[in-house]
């Protein structure tokens, strides 16, 4: 059930609330601490001081907002309790925050980050749960147990399914919890506080680029080390306390002009644009899959508004924020630039990648489980490790993960691991007695040559083109020429 609006804020002020609220979608406050918020301060101060502390330099305390005005329950709430006579919920969710900050709650929901618990059940969770994990986590809420891997590492970004338990607490499992995609017990997905952590609420906090490190780091998304590594990380770095972060009005161009920050470029003002809530509105590629696509059509997938709005309205608006900084051409020749990688990285391993993945799949010993073989081990980190290095490194400038920690490791593992891999399950498909196996191996064996006879690959079994030869001979000549002086 949806939790009841502020009916302790007076009926005058209410109305004009509401009005506001339509009107700009931001929060007002209230004339005075409630009463029921007063008594949660008095026992807080004591028992959770650094909370009553954090919540004391926060803009709720100076617009009146208490603990109550966040945690207050109906009755048959599912994750309501009794707490010293009021009825309150532990967990707060996207919808609570949306009485208030409408506009941000809703731009939020119909954002990627809002469905990152979607990736239960995944191949990632299969490698958590199954092959690096085992059921002996055994909770309440879980009694036939579950993976403590998947319970303290995917789901602390992802966000879990926040189980209630009958006496009104929350499954250990299932919580603390504060994944950015948390499906909560009232029906909502996400969390506010994965980025503005309780109770301070902060926007400079959220500005920051180690609050989106959280999650965007490591071997599969290291957005934040591809950051500090790009100009912009160092820019950052050097010049942190004249970006103004606690500055209310914070318009790139305006308020700060040394570097941008994650939420700079994807989130926040510019002199043209509000900020937003919604990640994907200023993103023209989605990097995450095993090719690359246009962003609406992850998103018609999973049934977001934004598969309305076309990946050239997305760029246009990251350009918007780039030039506030960068010329025209500048910008125009990033992209470019960017785009070429993601072609090459589509066009050379992705595409070809995938199709001989597939085929291989009916030539294993058991088709129907995963990472059984090393093709599937070294599919798997090609595309989702070193596939998205390379293309999150180009998408931020970080020429080291563009190359070192992408192309290089993707072309490694491609000739190195995964060619070897696969001609190792054609042999051993063709060595047993499976009809079927056999001739899925022949299927395979037939993209493989396909693929490697490519003008892309055909260097790697010998028939590197003659004029590709003749221009490698030159420009080896021309080098010597240029430093054996």
């Amino acid at each position: 059930m949806k939790r009841r609006a502020m009916w302790l804020v007076p009926a005058v002020l209410t109305a004009t609330l509401a009005l506001a609220a339509t009107a700009s979608g931001q929060a007002i406050g209230l004339p005075e601490i409630s009463k029921q918020s007063q008594e949660c301060i008095d026992c807080h101060k004591k028992e959770s001081r650094a909370l009553y502390q954090m919540w004391g330099a926060s803009k709720h305390y100076r617009a009146n907002v208490g603990c109550y005005e966040c945690h207050m329950a109906e009755k048959d709430d599912s994750d309501a309790i009794t707490h010293y006579d009021q009825r309150i919920a532990i967990v707060v969710s996207p919808k609570d925050c949306g009485r208030c900050h409408e506009r941000e709650v809703r731009e939020f929901v119909g954002s990627h980050h809002s469905k990152g618990a979607r990736i239960l059940g995944s191949l990632d969770n299969v490698l958590a749960e199954i092959v690096e994990g085992n059921s002996a986590f055994k909770t309440p809420g879980f009694p036939g147990g579950n993976s403590a891997a998947a319970v303290n590492g995917c789901w602390q970004c992802h966000g879990s399914q926040v189980k209630v338990l009958p006496n009104g607490k929350l499954d250990p499992a299932t919580w603390p919890n504060t994944g950015i995609g948390r499906i909560n017990s009232d029906g909502s997905e996400g969390s506010c506080t994965a980025c503005h952590s309780r109770h301070a609420f902060s926007a400079a906090q959220a500005r920051h680029p180690d609050t989106c490190g959280k999650c965007h780091l490591g071997p599969d998304h290291p957005q934040k080390e591809v950051y500090e590594e790009s100009k912009h990380g160092i820019g950052f770095a050097a010049n942190i306390a004249k970006i103004n972060l606690d500055s209310a009005k914070w318009i790139v161009g305006e308020d700060y002009w040394h570097a941008p920050t994650c939420a700079t470029c994807h989130m926040s003002a510019t002199k043209d644009k509000p900020v937003t809530h919604d990640i994907g509105m200023r993103i023209s590629w989605n990097n995450r899959p095993a090719v690359s696509v246009r962003p609406e059509v992850s998103d018609a997938k999973m049934g977001l508004p934004g598969k309305d709005v076309p990946w050239q309205v997305r760029r246009q608006n990251m350009k918007e924020v780039c030039l506030s900084c960068h010329n025209q051409g500048w910008v125009d020749n990033f992209y470019i630039q960017y785009d070429g990688l993601v072609v090459l990285y589509n066009e050379k391993f992705a595409k070809p990648g995938l199709a001989l993945s597939g085929l291989a799949t009916s030539a294993k010993p058991l088709p129907t489980v995963s990472f059984t073989h090393d093709v599937d081990w070294a599919w798997w980190e090609l595309w989702h490790h070193e596939g998205r290095r390379a293309r999150h490194g180009a998408s931020m400038m970080g020429p080291d993960y563009t190359h070192w920690h992408g192309t290089y490791d993707v072309a490694k593992t491609f000739y190195s691991h995964y060619v070897p891999a696969l001609r190792e399950l054609i042999k051993e498909a063709h060595e047993s007695a499976d009809a079927e196996r056999i001739a899925a191996a022949d299927k395979l064996q037939a993209k493989l040559d396909e693929v490697l006879n490519s003008s892309d690959h055909r260097w790697f079994i010998g028939k590197l083109d003659p004029k590709e030869a003749a221009r490698r001979k030159q420009a080896a000549e021309e080098f010597k020429a240029r430093y054996n002086q």
